[in-house]
């Protein structure tokens, strides 16, 4: 098997109703995969899997070729596989450069190089100027970008982003695709992009998959996807426009 995050025939039903079924998907090193799909299509489930957040009812998780089926999430997160959440899960009360040391602690490092690293990534974003100010006070779009700021912490192989352009105007949009893109080619990082916004989506991956009720309907480059019927179909009856590409 390459080198890569994969999930391999998961599978994942909650009372019954099926989640998750056969999915596979790779995310490899250095490229930006992304994610697609309607609400209620499995995204976050299939992120919560490949995290260690949700064990599959079948199939496995390779990383770079080894299963780490049974691994928890916050030893995975030491192997090299960091996320975002949608809803950010800051730490409200500690100001922004708390929320990215207190990361670099349950990794490992001391508080003062900690301290460093936290100094060192909040400037590499753009965003050092957040350093002292209250994480649970910053407008929507700063907290997304602090939440990635935290996720790169150790320079982690595999970046998972859940939603990270929810909420943002264009022009921050476009900002979130420059980061991505250093992410990659700085960090050599194979990143994962789950969004609704399938213009930067289009944008800006290498390879696409879409998920629907549960099941991949459709993968491949971005104008294969683009000019799928099967994707078309998919998004009939929700929001068929989004970043100002119509599927």
């Amino acid at each position: 098997m390459s080198t890569a995050l994969s999930a391999q025939h998961v599978s994942v039903s909650f009372d019954g109703l099926k989640a998750l079924a056969n999915v596979v998907l790779d995310i490899p090193p250095q490229r930006v995969t992304g994610l697609i799909g309607p609400n209620g299509a499995g995204k976050t489930t299939l992120v919560n899997v490949l995290t260690g957040f949700q064990a599959p009812d079948e199939g496995q998780v390779f990383l770079d070729g080894q299963p780490i089926g049974g691994i928890t999430s916050h030893r995975l997160r030491r192997l090299g596989i960091a996320r975002t959440f949608q809803s950010g899960r800051l730490f409200g009360e500690l100001p922004v450069i708390d929320n990215l040391e207190v990361t670099g602690v349950g990794l490992g490092l001391s508080r003062r190089e900690s301290q460093a690293r936290a100094e060192a990534m909040l400037d590499w974003i753009g965003i050092g100027a957040l350093a002292d100010r209250a994480a649970g006070g910053l407008p929507y779009t700063d907290e997304r970008r602090v939440a990635i700021g935290r996720a790169l912490m150790m320079e982690p192989k595999y970046l998972l982003l859940d939603e990270p352009a929810a909420g943002m105007s264009a022009e921050e949009a476009d900002d979130l695709i420059t980061l991505i893109r250093r992410i990659v080619a700085e960090m050599k990082c194979g990143v994962l992009l789950i969004e609704h916004n399938i213009g930067l989506v289009l944008n800006i991956c290498d390879h696409i998959h879409v998920l629907d009720s549960g099941e991949i309907i459709e993968d491949g480059a971005p104008a294969a996807i683009k000019a799928s019927e099967k994707v078309r179909h998919a998004y009939m009856g929700t929001q068929a426009e989004a970043g100002g590409v119509v599927l």
